[in-house]
C-alpha cells in the first residue's frame, strides 16, 4: 500500500471573506481524512466505532505547520502516513498539497479508548495487526 491520499476541494463554508481557508476548517478537513483512512485502510468505520463497538479515537496532540495558504475552488489532497504504533496510541503525519505546493504538514497522536473508561485502554488485536502492517508496508516501501 501506499500513503493514502484523499482529494477535498476548498469550499466556501472553509474560508474567510477573503477567499482563503480558516485555519480552523483545515482541523475539519483532516478528521475526514482521518475517519476515511480508519474506514478504507483499517476496515471499521467511526459509526462503528462509536456506535456497536463503543469506542473512539480522540485526537491527544497536535503539531501543525501551515506554509502556504489555500483558496476557493482549489482542489487539495490530503496525504496521511501511520508512523507509530504506542499500546494505546497512534502517530499519523498528514500534509495537505495543492499541485506542487505543499499547504500544512501535521503530527497527530490519537488515542485508543473504550466509551466509559475515561483514560486510553490498548489496541485491539485486530485494529493493532492492521496498523502494524500499515506501517510496516510504509517502512518497506521507503527502505
Amino acid at each position: 500500500m501506499t500513503v493514502f491520499t484523499y482529494p477535498q476541494k476548498v469550499l466556501f463554508q472553509h474560508c474567510d471573506p477573503a477567499g482563503i481557508v480558516f485555519y480552523p476548517r483545515y482541523f475539519e478537513m483532516i478528521n475526514a481524512t482521518v475517519e476515511d483512512w480508519f474506514d478504507a485502510r483499517i476496515g471499521v468505520s467511526f459509526a462503528q466505532m462509536h456506535g456497536p463497538l463503543q469506542v473512539a479515537v480522540p485526537t491527544a496532540a497536535l503539531q501543525i505547520s501551515f506554509t502556504a495558504p489555500s483558496r476557493l475552488g482549489e482542489m487539495l489532497e490530503f496525504r496521511l502516513t501511520p508512523t507509530r504504533l504506542g499500546r494505546s496510541s497512534l502517530d499519523l503525519e498528514i500534509s495537505a498539497v495543492c499541485g506542487d505546493e505543499q499547504r500544512l504538514e501535521m503530527t497527530a497522536t490519537l488515542v485508543f479508548t473504550r466509551n466509559g473508561a475515561g483514560k486510553s485502554v490498548p489496541w485491539p488485536d485486530n485494529l493493532r495487526a492492521k496498523i502494524d502492517n500499515e506501517i510496516n508496508e510504509m517502512v518497506e516501501k521507503n527502505a
